[in-house]
């Protein structure tokens, strides 16, 4: 059976929706539970920071997220300030930490959540005398 380029034109479109659903499906996050004790630690040598990989992957709908938990000895900064595409949330459960989002800086402590928005400048210092334990939620492509 002879096909004309226009016919096999045609497909292209359906072709390419089919490979991008088959990676999507290769990605997506499977409904399940993840223990603390069972996440390896990652300690960062220059700040002594612990951080717990939790998950990356697609949703149903196909939009990336990415889970980590940072420990953050006191006095300590994550990395400098920075911005970078992804949207994210933080969740504080110890610690008091000075956020700085686009230049105006707040204080916050346990039960607080920081919400950073696309290519915002922010940054976050751990300002306790105790660790600063969160829990950050990336959305959207990133790296």
């Amino acid at each position: 059976m002879n096909h004309t380029r226009r016919e096999l034109s045609l497909l292209l479109p359906t072709l390419i929706a089919a490979a991008h659903s088959e990676a999507q499906s290769q990605s997506l996050l499977p409904s399940k539970t993840y223990e603390y004790a069972d996440l390896p630690v990652k300690v960062n040598e220059s700040n002594h920071a612990e951080s717990r990989h939790v998950l990356e992957g697609t949703t149903h709908e196909g939009f990336p997220i990415e889970a980590h938990i940072t420990l953050l000895p006191p006095g300590q900064m994550p990395h400098a300030p920075h911005h970078h595409e992804w949207e994210e949330i933080l969740f504080i459960q110890t610690g008091k930490l000075e956020v700085t989002i686009s230049g105006k800086t707040t204080h916050i402590g346990p039960g607080s959540v920081i919400y950073s928005a696309s290519n915002e400048e922010h940054g976050l210092k751990n300002i306790g005398d105790v660790p600063a334990q969160y829990f950050v939620l990336a959305i959207g492509h990133h790296g």
